[in-house]
């Protein structure tokens, strides 16, 4: 009989060795397949890294979906570390958004100083009221926050969806879009390293997180009191803390800064509040922060890879006509790849006989 058993922990280079090992083996895989489809696979892993990175404008595109799912995974990673289960980035990214929405829709005229702090303030408050939703279902009725995070995605898109096509934020004269941002409620634009890389300052708001919530979980009272209630509640309550408290706090900072996210997207590249304003960041998220093992920096190298990964996938259509599903296809089997190096990292399989009665 073959069991799967829990073994000692790898060394930190041992583990990270087996990370680069299993993303070469993806790509070696991955290289096959694009083979027996037919393609050179020098020639498409090469269209990949120049749709991402090539110009200056691939870099741009490469950044800007960084920013949200660096974001997000960031603030999933808070979440995860307390073993609480928060697959609803989607719509408290959305809803984020939306509150920044409400907040411009009100004050229009506003000037960008004090109207961008406040539209980021109130898309803080709305993605952590959503994530608040299922923290006090499961403080109150024992309800699984995986099945009730997941399907307030599908009602914050819905929700947007009917606030583009049925509401006074609806555009007239357009097909499903709410008005689009004016000139004052727009983030402006910064170089990164350089002056020909243009991005809203969004990423500068992300680094400065990745520092934040590193600090946090690292160095604070509240993020040993959130790795103690991840690890055992009841050693938690033990030693005194209040486990209600930080379970609830903990869930509304991982929301807020999902929520803070949608704002930064919907003011930066996209100029509007739309429904398919994600693009899906928000699961992806779920997969980097996880694969980071919530390591804040670990979290920034993982969203840019991936953001690397997804830019140049999109790209490699329109550079060598091959279908985007090739892409797809390698993103998938690098996921799968470095999925199985994490879990021969922390389990073997032992075989055992059956004792003879």
């Amino acid at each position: 009989m073959i069991k799967i058993q829990k073994k000692q922990g790898l060394k930190s280079w041992q583990e990270g060795l087996l990370r680069v090992g299993s993303i070469i083996a993806a790509l070696v895989a991955s290289g096959i397949i694009i083979a027996l489809l037919g393609y050179n696979p020098f020639e498409v892993y090469g269209a990949m890294i120049k749709g991402s990175l090539g110009k200056p404008y691939n870099i741009e595109a490469t950044i800007e979906k960084c920013i949200p799912l660096l974001i997000m995974s960031l603030g999933l990673s808070i979440a995860f570390k307390m073993k609480f289960w928060n697959i609803g980035a989607e719509g408290q990214f959305y809803m984020g958004a939306f509150g920044a929405t409400i907040v411009w829709w009100y004050f229009p005229t506003l000037p960008s100083y004090v109207l961008i702090p406040l539209m980021m303030l109130a898309a803080i408050v709305c993605g952590g009221i959503v994530a608040l939703i299922p923290a006090l279902l499961k403080l109150k009725l024992g309800t699984n926050e995986t099945l009730v995070t997941l399907m307030l995605n599908y009602i914050a898109i819905g929700f947007i969806t009917y606030l583009a096509n049925y509401s006074p934020l609806h555009e007239p004269r357009t097909v499903s879009q709410i008005y689009r941002f004016t000139d004052n409620a727009m983030l402006p634009e910064i170089g990164v390293f350089s002056s020909q890389v243009k991005v809203h300052i969004g990423w500068i708001i992300a680094l400065v997180l990745v520092v934040l919530v590193f600090v946090m979980m690292r160095y604070s009272k509240f993020g040993f009191e959130i790795s103690v209630l991840g690890e055992n509640p009841d050693t938690a309550r033990y030693a005194g803390m209040n486990v209600a408290k930080t379970l609830i706090l903990a869930v509304v900072i991982s929301g807020g800064i999902c929520g803070l996210a949608g704002m930064l997207q919907a003011t930066g590249p996209e100029g509007r509040l739309t429904y398919t304003l994600s693009a899906g960041l928000g699961f992806t998220a779920v997969i980097t922060a996880w694969l980071a093992k919530l390591s804040a920096p670990v979290i920034l190298v993982a969203s840019f890879l991936f953001s690397v990964l997804l830019q140049g996938g999109s790209s490699i259509g329109t550079l060598t006509g091959i279908p985007s599903a090739v892409a797809e296809t390698i993103q998938g089997i690098i996921l799968f790849f470095v999925l199985a190096g994490d879990f021969f990292a922390n389990y073997k399989f032992v075989y055992k006989r059956k004792e003879k009665k």
